[in-house]
């Protein structure tokens, strides 16, 4: 199948549904005098941290070397959830269970500013996670206990509690009632567009091919999965991932509304508000092939994203758009966020591991907010200190 290459036009069977949503101009910003921040990448951690930079009134430019929204932000499946890439008892143990009460907090806190700026673009529905054998339930089940005695909002659904077609083909269900669908494009290039009336000058089409090229004297890489070769020391700790969704002709009916995922994240669906079906995933049917840049979809991942469709509903419906997005993913499964270790110029946001939506969002604040004097005490969980010393 075809692929537009990094920046290139392409077939619009490999476009992302997402991205074809036509916006407004931003709004033209030149700055006076020189910037005090760049920011290397236009998806939502950059967008995020140009907002919140110029609110603070930081001289920020922001470089996208495509149109905002153009990588991962733009190329992903629409889900906004909170938490990060594991579960959360998994991240108890892995953190503690204060520090991954603190992270699972921060994220439930972006969320809630997520959802006053984005507009039509959130739906606030709630996700469902769904286990497809016993192994997958025992799973589900223990990070339902962890999400309830930490008080974090969370409902149970034995089998038999599901709604057809769910029933019969799924063992149990968690409800996270905090999470919701996105238009991604949409919600980045509101921030954008915040950002430019702030006063943040952005420019897209602006490739940056070394941080040499850059004139600030911060300098922040928000690239997740397709900023290597700018931060050599950290590259080994990003591995670049391929995730594959397609999006199928209006449906009948809306059976899917809030978000689903299954197989541990594995397999992932919802229904737009015009009742399009978003499906996507599959990714181990690819193996190795999948820890690549290149935003080719394949016929053997999405031909398994077809025969789920097809169980799903009962019938194969017409397709009407395939794309690939390329997202960084950690060896741990926690972003990068901070300084780079030994460059007190360059910072770091990247490595969400899939979960960028709202995690890349929080991210974005993050470094905007240590930039500026206020260094929140998660950060030291995130720190890419933790990454450099492991290489």
């Amino acid at each position: 199948m075809c692929t537009g290459g990094l920046g290139g036009d392409y077939d619009r069977r490999v476009a992302s549904y997402w991205l074809e949503e036509r916006g407004a101009p931003l709004p033209r910003t030149a700055l006076t005098g020189a910037p005090e921040v760049e920011i290397v990448g236009g998806g939502v951690t950059g967008c995020s941290c140009a907002l919140a930079l110029a609110d603070a009134g930081v001289r920020v430019r922001l470089h996208e070397a495509r149109e905002i929204a153009g990588g991962a932000s733009g190329r992903n499946g629409g889900f906004a959830l909170r938490g990060g890439a594991m579960a959360y008892d998994a991240a108890r143990k892995q953190l503690g269970p204060d520090s991954a009460r603190a992270y699972w907090q921060l994220t439930e806190q972006a969320q809630a500013r997520l959802a006053s700026l984005a507009g039509d673009a959130f739906r606030p529905l709630g996700s469902l996670r769904l286990a497809v054998d016993e192994p997958e339930r025992s799973a589900l089940r223990a990070e339902f206990d962890a999400l309830v005695e930490d008080e974090f909002a969370a409902e149970w659904l034995d089998a038999h509690e599901l709604s057809p077609p769910l029933r019969g083909r799924f063992a149990a269900a968690l409800l996270h009632p905090p999470d919701g669908a996105i238009q991604p494009v949409r919600w980045v290039r509101s921030l954008a567009r915040l950002a430019a009336e702030a006063g943040a000058e952005v420019r897209e089409g602006s490739r940056v091919g070394s941080l040499e090229e850059l004139e600030a004297e911060r300098v922040v890489v928000a690239t997740d999965g397709l900023g290597h070769g700018l931060v050599p020391e950290l590259d080994v700790r990003v591995r670049a991932t391929r995730g594959q969704v397609l999006v199928t002709e209006s449906l009948p009916k809306l059976v899917f509304e809030r978000p689903h995922y299954s197989r541990y994240g594995l397999d992932y669906w919802h229904q737009t508000r015009d009742r399009r079906l978003v499906i996507g995933g599959s990714r181990d049917a690819g193996g190795d092939d999948e820890w690549t840049d290149d935003e080719s979809v394949t016929d053997v991942v999405q031909s398994r994203i077809e025969t789920l469709a097809r169980e799903l509903l009962g019938r194969a419906p017409r397709v009407t758009h395939r794309w690939a997005g390329i997202w960084g993913t950690t060896e741990d499964l926690l972003p990068l966020v901070g300084q780079v270790p030994g460059n007190p110029r360059v910072w770091v946001a990247a490595g969400y591991s899939g979960h960028g939506n709202v995690l890349g969002f929080a991210s974005g604040e993050l470094v905007a907010r240590a930039l500026g004097g206020d260094r929140d005490p998660i950060l030291d969980v995130l720190d890419p200190a933790r990454a450099a010393a492991e290489v």
